[in-house]
């Protein structure tokens, strides 16, 4: 997964810095695993820091949950940039796919649960669309350049998200595995070479790529 852009506030000391990554990364873990309702102790707890600095790092339940969407989100968006400098459109839109997917299959709702707890927290709507229209401009080149088929249209990047949310599994560790072998056969599948008819695409929009809905 790549790294977001810092979000540290300047002037922190190194070891308050350790303590506010330690934390936002426990608590987006958590999140992820049990839903917003993880008590900010438990967040200390498995943190190894005590509740006093915590706090002091985020003084609300709110502050802290926005943090983690935000560095999460920054990630989403980090990714399609990254794709977009790649010099081989192919291998850049392959690597976006791959890695948006194993975001999704990591996340397991927090981002939806996010969106419905704190709806202006962020402004979710113009990075949205930033992701979005991204996502239009590496699949323009990745077609350019003749790695992706030409009949791959943007409502088919929401399907594949729809499918890979899908995956129910045991575990953890079984629902990426599961996923990185769903995104496997469909990046095979949408190579343009020996590509085959398809049915008509399905009138879908990209707002569930990144587990959001327009306001």
């Amino acid at each position: 997964m790549p790294t977001a852009p810092s979000r540290i506030p300047a002037g922190l000391r190194a070891d308050a810095r350790h303590n506010r990554d330690r934390i936002v990364q426990v608590a987006r873990g958590l999140f992820a695993e049990r839903g917003l309702d993880v008590p900010m102790a438990a967040v200390a707890r498995r943190a190894g820091v005590g509740i006093a600095t915590l706090y002091r790092r985020f003084p609300t339940k709110e502050s802290l949950v926005t943090e983690v969407f935000a560095d999460q989100f920054q990630a989403c968006t980090s990714v399609v940039d990254e794709a977009l400098a790649d010099p081989d459109p192919w291998r850049g839109f392959c690597a976006a796919i791959e890695k948006v997917c194993a975001m999704q299959a990591a996340d397991r709702g927090f981002t939806a649960a996010f969106i419905a707890a704190y709806p202006d927290a962020l402004d979710v709507e113009r990075e949205r669309a930033r992701a979005i229209d991204g996502f239009t401009e590496l699949t323009r080149r990745a077609q350019a350049a003749g790695g992706l088929r030409p009949d791959f249209v943007p409502g088919d990047l929401a399907l594949l998200v729809m499918a890979n949310g899908g995956i129910v599994a045991k575990s953890a560790e079984a629902a990426r595995a599961a996923s990185r072998r769903l995104v496997g056969y469909l990046l095979a599948a949408f190579s343009a070479e020996h590509a085959r008819p398809l049915p008509p695409p399905a009138p879908l929009d990209l707002d569930p790529m990144l587990g959001l809905s327009p306001r």
